[in-house]
């Protein structure tokens, strides 16, 4: 019952967005164990928010969360993010919890930032033992929000030289966790100065970033 109280009242905050200059809601930084860098790209939260704040007119806290995989917290944020380059590891209780949050209403977004494929497939697994990775189709809703990307994901950087993938867990039709492969989301919505990319694809990567958030908070 609680985990349902805390979602409740989260997204009754979301109604409000429009109608207070005030923040309505937080999003959150999924911080793990394992040894991985859970708290890389530090600006890349900040710099999305200030952009849906401005093209989506939502009102969400400049200011990220942080947040444990196995914390009661997790309940409190709509949407968690989750990035790294290396090692992830959950505990019995942290997949309990972050199943519960899936299954309540919550919307986890991983970005593999190079190396965390074969750790997140493994993790992710544990949570939905029942579920796979699907690569969504270019023609799925999230691609297509305020933005379209007919195309999918954009590509901001370059490593083993593959197209970038979208996947996602689906439990009973929803989508409970996207997943963005071989794209460097995350790296896109950087301060500029961080990696020099064009501002086309800082761009291009904020949108579909924006795009995500858009499609958490009207579908879930």
């Amino acid at each position: 019952m609680r985990v349902y109280i805390y979602l409740i009242i989260s997204f009754l905050l979301i109604i409000n967005v429009g109608f207070s200059q005030q923040p309505s809601f937080k999003i959150a930084k999924l911080k793990y164990e394992g040894g991985g860098d859970w708290y890389a790209n530090k600006t890349s939260l900040p710099n999305l928010i200030k952009f849906a704040n401005k093209e989506l007119k939502t009102s969400i806290s400049l200011e990220e969360g942080v947040v444990d995989v196995g914390s009661p917290e997790l309940y409190l944020y709509p949407f968690v993010h989750m990035t790294g380059h290396g090692n992830v590891s959950f505990s019995n209780s942290d997949v309990q919890n972050l199943r519960k949050y899936l299954l309540s209403g919550g919307f986890l977004h991983v970005d593999d930032n190079y190396g965390l494929d074969k750790f997140i497939r493994t993790e992710m697994k544990k949570v939905f033992p029942e579920l796979d990775f699907v690569e969504i189709p270019f023609t799925h809703p999230i691609y297509h929000q305020k933005f379209d990307f007919n195309k999918g994901l954009p590509k901001v950087h370059e490593h083993d030289g593959k197209r970038p993938q979208g996947f996602g867990l689906f439990y009973q039709g929803r989508l409970v966790c996207f997943y963005t492969y071989e794209c460097d989301l995350g790296n896109g919505w950087e301060d500029q100065q961080v990696y020099n990319d064009p501002e086309e694809i800082r761009v291009q990567a904020l949108k579909m970033g924006a795009n995500i958030l858009s499609y958490v908070l009207g579908n879930n």
